[in-house]
């Protein structure tokens, strides 16, 4: 009887383990989805964006012409992208980084990145 109530305690041990939150997902915290912009019809779709930082954005030319993504600020610059071609950039400091098409210029966007764990530090 002593190895029934010992067998009992271990598969009551591991269910509690298998069922309990804290096993059985990880900290929603714990990675940033990562995110797609859309380039079509002249247009980044869509235009403004809010992540969390940590958060990998891709933007993906869906255009039958080319298109470019570059920062206002000079952080990130993608080749020309033909139709098909994507473009990725980490956005790790919370804030707002407008970016814009260097061969359309009136083609403009917005990433609002915020603190993995809190709200916006940009406005």
């Amino acid at each position: 009887m002593t190895t029934f109530s010992s067998n009992v305690r271990i598969a009551t041990a591991l269910a509690v383990a298998v069922l309990s939150p804290a096993f059985a997902f990880p900290a929603a915290s714990a990675q940033a989805a990562d995110t797609e912009v859309k380039i079509d019809h002249h247009a980044f779709i869509p235009q403004r964006v809010a992540v969390k930082a940590g958060t990998t954005v891709t933007w993906i030319n869906d255009d039958d012409v080319p298109h470019t993504v570059a920062s206002s600020a000079k952080l990130f610059k993608s080749k020309a992208l033909d139709t098909g071609d994507k473009f990725s950039f980490t956005f790790t400091t919370p804030g707002a980084y407008q970016y814009f098409c260097s061969v359309h210029p009136y083609m403009t966007g917005a990433i609002v990145v915020e603190a993995a764990t809190g709200s916006s530090a940009a406005q």
